[in-house]
């Protein structure tokens, strides 16, 4: 192989609804959305084994993801459409979709270790960046700034498999808007049309059932939509010195960590598998990093905590955040786990029993911490609950599922496991140097507490 990776693009395509079938679409946005404006995108690999020739790929492989692609995406307008942007903040951002536009997706083949990229051992991050597409450059007129937001790229591996890569503005939905879309696609890409979809699909939810004008100013304000005649997505660039890595949280030592806690703390309410696996990456980060104060949030999903309820299938952002922090001396030693754990339990309590709602005014961030900010930031993308292993184009399961996109920030991924959805897989990205102390607390971690 050669010393730099290779990329060999067969076709760069854009692929549209069937013609006619979908009139122009104006969706717009809520404060759930405007909180991911300015926000890097969301970007995910799905990696399949597969025996297939160059020829079959270009061949079979290649007109049936467009077509499958094109037949989904009357389903779910939105993908194809674009982010519209106005410079004032009295005309709310809005998706908008005409006849005519178009998802770009890109197929290509690459040289890279098919089975080094789908290890769960420390990786170099910029070998994953070949296979991700990148959303389309900013339009800016005088009236509008226009922003594509979704991309595909689907890369062939000689005598190994493909990945599929998409990137998609956060503004588009979130991951549970996504996981419905991926269910879609690859239930008309395995019939070859839409009409097991159409029988027993979940279709989106675009009414506009989230309303709240204070939260929309308040949100958009802090959005400073004036300046976005300067705004071009964020791109990942190599190189990065970091790598990233893939652990395995497996049922049993879950179960065993969440006795350990309920011991310790019998009076804590939230004791779940998500609870303490989000403890035990933390704890062990602020081993790795020793940072001063230290922050660890994640997303919650409100579609069930609104009153009145909202409907799973809405399509959007529909995620409020939960937050908590504390001193890395606190979270480090013997206790720092169970610390870690009563922190986050508490701090999910509090969120989601606040008598004043999940959903909050926004304040400028720097307002949250009036003693001044963390040092270091960890917020958690994805959660267990979706079972992104599922998403199967009619070759099996993934063999790997990677979140790219932590690499913008220091965020950590957990999916639920391949093979049991009751392990938890999580994915972490760090420079190379703090990776392998990393590695040894994790694994030492687990020796001190089972």
């Amino acid at each position: 192989m050669a010393s730099s990776p290779i990329l060999k693009v067969f076709e760069s395509s854009q692929v549209s609804p069937p013609a006619a079938t979908v009139g122009d679409m104006v969706l717009p946005l809520t404060f759930f959305d405007f909180l991911w404006l300015r926000q890097p995108p969301v970007q995910y690999l799905f990696f399949y084994e597969l025996s297939i020739t160059q020829t079959q790929f270009v061949e079979t492989l290649i007109p049936n993801l467009k077509h499958s692609l094109s037949l989904t995406l009357q389903h779910f307008i939105p993908f194809s459409g674009n982010l519209i942007i106005h410079p004032t903040s009295t005309k709310k951002p809005e998706i908008r979709y005409v006849e005519g536009d178009s998802v770009a997706i890109t197929f290509a083949e690459s040289n890279l270790d098919f089975n080094k990229l789908t290890g769960n051992h420390p990786r170099d991050c910029g070998m994953f960046y070949h296979l991700i597409p990148l959303l389309g450059d900013a339009d800016k007129t005088l009236d509008f700034t226009k922003i594509p937001l979704f991309s595909v790229q689907v890369t062939f591996f000689p005598n190994s498999g493909i990945s599929i890569g998409m990137t998609n503005h956060h503004c588009l939905g979130d991951a549970s808007t996504r996981f419905c879309f991926l269910k879609a696609w690859t239930s008309v890409a395995q019939s070859g049309t839409d009409e097991s979809f159409l029988s027993n699909g979940t279709f989106p939810l675009y009414d506009r059932v989230v309303n709240n004008p204070k939260l929309d100013e308040s949100y958009l304000n802090l959005a400073k939509v004036e300046t976005f005649n300067e705004y071009q997505p964020p791109k990942l660039c190599v190189p990065t010195h970091k790598v990233r890595a893939t652990f395995i949280l497996r049922r049993n030592v879950l179960n065993r960590l969440k006795t350990l806690v309920s011991t310790q703390v019998p009076t804590l309410v939230y004791v779940s598998s998500f609870t303490v696996a989000c403890a035990y990456m933390w704890s062990c980060l602020a081993n790795t990093l020793d940072d001063e104060l230290q922050l660890f949030g994640f997303a919650i999903d409100c579609r069930s905590r609104m009153h009145p309820p909202i409907p799973p299938a809405y399509f959007g952002n529909c995620i409020g955040g939960c937050v908590t922090t504390e001193r890395s001396t606190k979270l480090t030693g013997k206790d720092g786990f169970v610390t870690a754990a009563k922190l986050i339990g508490e701090s999910l309590h509090k969120t989601l029993n606040d008598k004043d709602g999940i959903v909050k005014e926004m304040k400028p961030f720097k307002d949250m911490f009036p003693n001044g900010l963390p040092t270091t930031m960890t917020w958690v993308s994805g959660t267990p609950k979706l079972k992104f292993y599922e998403v199967d184009f009619g070759w099996g399961k993934p063999k790997k599922v990677e979140t790219v996109s932590i690499d913008y920030n220091k965020a950590i991924s957990m999916n639920a496991c391949k093979e049991a959805s009751e392990d938890i897989e999580i994915g972490v990205c760090l420079p190379a140097t703090k990776m392998e102390t990393y590695v040894c607390i994790f694994e030492h971690g687990l020796e001190t507490y089972i």
